[in-house]
């Protein structure tokens, strides 16, 4: 039979990989944890008018990347394709808007588009939404704590914050009729994709990749200048946070991010230690969302951040802690008929230390062929039961890092040696 393959693009995660996946989420849920963020999980398949209707139908998620079908009730359904949209829907569904909310999410997001590295048509994400608190504070907390994850992951040198205010519908109004003018002059030096946004989504032509478009744009009209006051106070504030806390930024008047949902703040991490500069968290505010989406008027601010990319930036850095490759601390080698006396003394041991990260060695096999499997799991310690040591209720501890003398001793005494 024709061998089965995964599908193009939703990758397998190997057992040598997890262990370092394991280290981000961790480390993640742990800081939001810090911070006073509580977890949200959401289903992964939404009714497709959800998203329609909350990341915008001209932008290309919608229009080119969802993975859409009818169910069996012919209903429209959506495997989907981000965060944001489905954590307000709960929030509105669940009456958590009652009073301000700090909430985080992980898990699988689905677009359909060309695989490459760092970018899936099944990727992951960690997401953070905060509703009910509408001052320029909480946009700097957020900042300042994905800070403090660059630095605990230790990759703060290599990211760099970029940071943009949208402002509110009425100005960015008059920035759009002011830019659509300017670039429909000139309509003809713009690459394709920027010619077909210019009719629907002119702000994405910012965003554009395209250099020759973007030297087009060095004369373009400037989205600052056309800030509300109350935008203007919100974006100065947020300055000014950051400043006193010491967390660095740079002002990107070209920044406006791929989802209609954006309004006042937006920013991206960036990092140019992957090659081409790449996006590894982004988010902003999206005060009139919940409202749009049949909730009542909240302001909200939030964030995603790929942890395909983040993986793939720690493996390049090389800032991966050492004892990742350490998946057991000790290896129970059993020789002879001893396997009765090694299952039940491995039980008691992970009764008496249950931090120990033990494994049992099943299958038989001669002493010689389990100390190489002993040596390659990684282990600190072998210990051994062979058939002398079961009668005589004892275990012989060698040590597999350290030049240290090996030593047989009570089973009732292993737990305290392992111990100390």
């Amino acid at each position: 039979m024709k061998q089965l393959r995964a599908i193009r693009g939703m990758n397998d995660l190997q057992p040598t990989q997890s262990p370092v996946w394991q280290y981000v989420e961790s480390t993640l849920s742990e800081l939001f944890a810090r911070y006073g963020y509580s977890e949200v999980r959401t289903p992964l398949l939404e009714a497709t008018q959800l998203f329609a209707r909350a990341v915008g139908e001209a932008t290309d998620i919608v229009e080119k990347e969802m993975y859409t079908f009818d169910d069996k009730s012919g209903d429209s359904v959506t495997l989907r394709p981000e965060g944001t949209a489905g954590t307000v829907r709960a929030a509105i569904q669940n009456n958590l808007l009652i009073q301000p909310q700090r909430l985080w999410y992980f898990g699988p997001m689905f677009r359909y588009e060309r695989p490459q590295k760092g970018r899936l048509r099944q990727f992951h994400q960690f997401g953070v939404e905060v509703f009910g608190i509408e001052g320029p504070d909480i946009d700097a907390e957020i900042l300042m704590m994905t800070a403090r994850l660059w630095r605990e992951l230790g990759v703060a040198e290599h990211v760099t914050l970029q940071l943009n205010s949208l402002g509110n519908s009425e100005s960015r109004a008059a920035y759009r009729d002011a830019l659509v003018e300017y670039l429909t002059a000139r309509k003809d030096q713009l690459d394709e994709d920027s010619q077909r946004r210019l009719e629907r989504n002119p702000l994405r032509i910012l965003d554009s990749k395209n250099a020759q478009t973007q030297e087009l744009l060095t004369g373009a009209p400037c989205l600052l200048d056309f800030l509300d006051e109350e935008s203007k106070t919100h974006f100065e504030q947020l300055k000014a946070f950051l400043d006193a806390a010491g967390v660095a930024y740079e002002i990107n008047p070209r920044l406006v991010r791929g989802l209609d949902y954006y309004g006042k703040t937006v920013f991206e991490w960036v990092t140019d230690s992957l090659g081409a500069q790449g996006t590894v968290c982004a988010g902003g505010r999206y005060d009139g969302l919940v409202e749009q989406m049949g909730g009542k008027s909240t302001p909200a601010v939030g964030f995603g951040l790929g942890v395909e990319r983040l993986v793939l930036l720690l493996e390049t850095l090389e800032v991966l802690p050492e004892t990742l490759n350490q998946q057991v601390d000790a290896y129970l080698v059993a020789v002879g008929d001893v396997q009765s006396a090694a299952l039940a003394a491995a039980e008691q041991l992970r009764s008496e230390l249950p931090w120990l990260r033990l494994q049992t060695h099943c299958g038989g096999g001669s002493f010689k062929s389990q100390m190489k499997k002993a040596d390659k799991s990684n282990a600190d310690y072998a210990l051994i039961i062979g058939e002398d040591e079961a009668a005589a209720g004892q275990v012989t501890v060698k040590s597999l890092r350290a030049d240290a003398e090996q030593q047989t001793v009570a089973l009732s005494e292993l737990a305290k040696v392992l111990q100390a």
